[in-house]
Formats: structure tokens, C-alpha cells, sequence
């Protein structure tokens, strides 16, 4: 695995942009320089994020959100794991 992130990334199982090892290494966006902790999808060259709005559902029971538009950055909070070595 790299330490390149992708272009665009969604936490819904059911996305095409859905990455479960790179959600398991935990990313963080900041957008417009603000921590975000709860984005459900990202795009980095169209500049915008999706949010969840509180505990709204839509009519099939998902969550409702909202798109933001402006400077998105990406990154890994965690380091990538060491490899563990072969036992000699």
C-alpha cells in the first residue's frame, strides 16, 4: 500500500469510491483548514465534501447530506504499519 491517497473516497459501502483498507488506516480532511470528523465522501480535484446533517434519514433509511464545496486536504492520521518480519 502507498501513502497516496485517492482522488475521491466514500465511507458507504455501496459507493464505487468505497476503500475499506484505507478507511482502516484512519484518514483525516481538513476543509477550508477546519478538522473534519464527519465526512462521508470526499473529492479533492472538484473541491467539495459530503456531511451527514444530524440524524436525518432519507426514504430509504440512509443518512442525509449535504455537499460543501472549497479546499479539500487529505491525509493518513496513522503511519503504515511495519511489515512484520519472517521469523528466522
Amino acid at each position: 500500500m502507498t501513502d497516496t491517497l485517492p482522488d475521491r473516497l466514500s465511507t458507504n459501502p455501496k459507493s464505487p469510491h468505497y476503500d475499506e483498507e484505507l478507511l482502516r488506516r484512519g484518514i483525516g480532511i481538513r476543509f477550508k483548514g477546519v478538522e473534519k470528523n464527519n465526512v462521508d465522501e470526499y473529492c479533492i480535484s472538484e473541491g467539495w465534501i459530503k456531511v451527514s446533517v444530524a440524524n436525518s434519514l432519507d426514504r430509504h433509511g440512509n443518512p442525509m447530506t449535504i455537499k460543501l464545496k472549497g479546499a479539500v486536504e487529505a491525509y493518513f492520521r496513522d503511519p503504515e504499519p511495519e511489515p512484520e518480519a519472517a521469523p528466522e
